[in-house]
């Protein structure tokens, strides 16, 4: 290889490389070894290596079997799961009303626009909405209905969470929607499928890659919130995300909450690597 293509090389390669190396395989890797490590008195990180920290995670203690991190983690995966659910069934259509409209750019417009503003900000718009002198129940009290207890509540949490991943969903899927080949439906039509059978066949496999990568993209940052249970949750909606958060702040627990980092991440690696497989087996044998 001539001088030129390794210059050529290294000008585009390198500097990815470094900053995957740097910013993410480096993080993770200190992650990993912190996990094995032990809080001293002092709340710092101190020898010897030991797997008490993933045993703790486990539930698997002195004191016998005590699942109490296991079911946080279990109530996180409930989040993701409600909230891709919830955000699936109304970004879906939402998605065809935008790329069928003739004002799309002004709705899509709308769906970036909460991205102007501060991620908290619109949390606390959320709190004031829900509290118990809140709009809605200003509303609802004007309409002569009873009020609603929302704030603190894990219905607050829920609805946070749907409305603050819905654009994730939204925007990939648009893009997928917008490259349809209408024609595969009216061919559908041709040959006698009728309006649910021809969607379902003809339209839906050519969203899929939108949908999947939106469903990531929501499912993945719900698992690991802590902002929106925190808040809205008025603390006592606990999930993993929050146990994190509270390692490595007022615990100063580093050692455990790497890791309970370490057991999510691995969880979610694994997931995709799963999907991923299943995927390429998929492909596969739709080519033989």
């Amino acid at each position: 290889m001539s001088r030129a293509n390794w210059k050529r090389l290294l000008a585009t390669v390198f500097p990815g490389t470094a900053w995957l190396l740097l910013f993410t395989l480096l993080p993770t890797l200190l992650i990993l070894y912190a996990s094995f490590l032990q809080r001293d008195p002092h709340g710092w990180l101190s020898g010897p290596l030991t797997l008490a920290n993933y045993a703790r995670f486990l539930g698997l203690g002195p004191d016998g079997f005590d699942p109490l991190y296991l079911r946080i983690l279990g109530r996180s995966f409930l989040l993701g799961a409600v909230t891709t659910f919830f955000v699936v069934l109304l970004g879906y259509p939402f998605a065809f009303f935008i790329a069928r409209s003739r004002h799309k750019n002004l709705l899509l417009l709308l769906v970036v626009l909460p991205f102007w503003t501060n991620f908290l900000i619109r949390v606390y718009a959320w709190i004031v909405i829900f509290q118990r002198k809140g709009v809605l129940n200003a509303l609802l009290d004007n309409l002569g209905l009873q009020p609603l207890h929302l704030y603190p509540s894990w219905t607050a949490v829920y609805v946070g969470a749907v409305y603050t991943y819905l654009p994730f969903l939204i925007l990939p899927l648009y893009a997928s929607v917008e490259k349809i080949d209408w024609t595969l439906l009216e061919a559908a039509y041709d040959l006698g499928a009728g309006r649910v059978r021809g969607f379902w066949h003809a339209v839906f496999p050519q969203t899929l890659p939108g949908l999947v990568a939106g469903v990531l993209l929501v499912f993945i940052p719900a698992l690991g919130t802590f902002v929106i249970s925190d808040l809205l949750g008025g603390g006592k909606a606990i999930l993993i995300g929050n146990v994190i958060q509270q390692q490595f702040g007022g615990s100063r627990d580093w050692a455990f909450g790497s890791a309970a980092t370490f057991v999510l991440m691995a969880i979610v690696l694994g997931g995709l690597w799963l999907y991923a497989r299943r995927a390429g087996e998929r492909g596969m044998e739709e080519l033989v």
